[in-house]
């Protein structure tokens, strides 16, 4: 074998020096292979860096979305045990941490100030505002939407009076009432006057926060308050007279809102908003205990306290008919009191969340 190979090679010496130029036409010939080549290394060469490109794009767009900030209403009263217990878990940062923002909460608390900051784009998630607070800012043409129930709890609101001497709405002719305005308090004042067949003329109403309304009455520039929450549970036990709650006055519905506008521009943003609120939920269920204690230390109350206002809430999160019916009834009574002078379609404030 190896003389076979050594003679082969002295063949093809020979062969190379008499015929020079067949070797050349075999560079030849081998010069357009070796383009070819240069040009496929090229190309590819491009792709990656185009895909480099694409990546350095996408990471720069993420390192953006982690920049961005989202605004969040953070309400303890009534006795807002989700937001509470949100908070205390921080599910809106586990939720939406991974999508690359930050969470920050707003201490707006009047039904007023939540509306005007979401028109204004200050604030993009209303997590708890009024239904009567809603259908306000709805007939103002403001651009507002419902995305989910947060609560329901027509007990839970009242009028207090210093003593008996308030036992009906007659009684309040004349009288200094104060408490939030626009708000389910303000819709059930009204509504108390109206079955005696009184009006907001017939008294002295003072608009002012729950924490100012109650030191009000307490320091007795005021005839009566509107309460609820702890502030209500308090000057209950405090001796304070309840002249009457919403229970067949207001279904006292209170929503999550967010803008038209901000979901058609992110709607994963409000999906991600109504699983955490889910998620929010099935904690306060698989943990009731953990839910007190933490409501208890958030607002001073005594568990005790919390374990008996929790029973007056029901926080299922479905928008039922009966949700839909109620807040009809709602705008209708605000036409009728003449709180609001343009009608409200409400079925037309549900977001359609697809």
């Amino acid at each position: 074998m190896k003389k076979w190979n050594l003679y082969a090679a002295a063949v093809l010496a020979a062969v190379g020096i008499l015929g020079g130029c067949g070797v050349k036409n075999a560079e030849t010939q081998a010069q357009p292979q070796n383009a070819q080549a240069s040009t496929q290394e090229n190309t590819e060469a491009e792709s990656t860096q185009a895909e480099s490109t694409q990546v350095n794009a996408a990471e720069s767009k993420a390192e953006t979305e982690k920049n961005g900030t989202l605004s969040v209403t953070y309400v303890k009263s009534p006795l807002n045990v989700p937001s509470i217990v949100e908070q205390d878990q921080e599910i809106f940062a586990s939720v939406f941490g991974p999508m690359g923002y930050d969470i920050q909460y707003s201490d707006l608390t009047t039904g007023p100030e939540q509306t005007q900051a979401l028109a204004s784009g200050d604030i993009q998630f209303l997590n708890a505002v009024g239904a009567t607070s809603v259908i306000l800012s709805a007939s103002n043409d403001a651009d507002i939407k419902i995305m989910s129930i947060y609560s329901r709890s027509p007990k839970a609101f009242k009028l207090f009076a210093k003593d008996d001497s308030i036992k009906t709405a007659k009684d309040l002719k004349g009288k200094k009432v104060a408490g939030p305005k626009g708000t389910i308090l303000h819709e059930l004042l009204v509504a108390y006057l109206n079955n005696e067949g009184m009006t907001e003329d017939d008294i002295e109403f003072m608009a002012m926060g729950i924490p100012d309304a109650q030191a009000a009455l307490a320091g007795g520039s005021v005839d009566a308050a509107l309460l609820a929450g702890p502030t209500a549970y308090n000057m209950e036990k405090d001796g304070y007279y309840v002249v009457t709650d919403g229970e067949g006055l207001t279904e006292a519905t209170i929503v999550t809102a967010t803008s038209e506008k901000f979901y058609e521009e992110h709607p994963e943003l409000v999906k991600a908003f109504l699983t955490a609120q889910k998620q929010v939920l099935d904690k306060m269920d698989a943990d009731h205990a953990a839910a007190v204690a933490a409501t208890a230390k958030a607002t001073g109350l005594e568990e005790a306290a919390v374990e008996e206002m929790y029973g007056l809430y029901d926080f299922n999160m479905e928008i039922k008919d009966s949700d839909i019916e109620a807040m009809e009834k709602t705008e209708k009574f605000m036409e009728d009191t003449g709180m609001i002078e343009n009608p409200v379609d409400v079925a037309s404030l549900i977001l359609d969340v697809k």
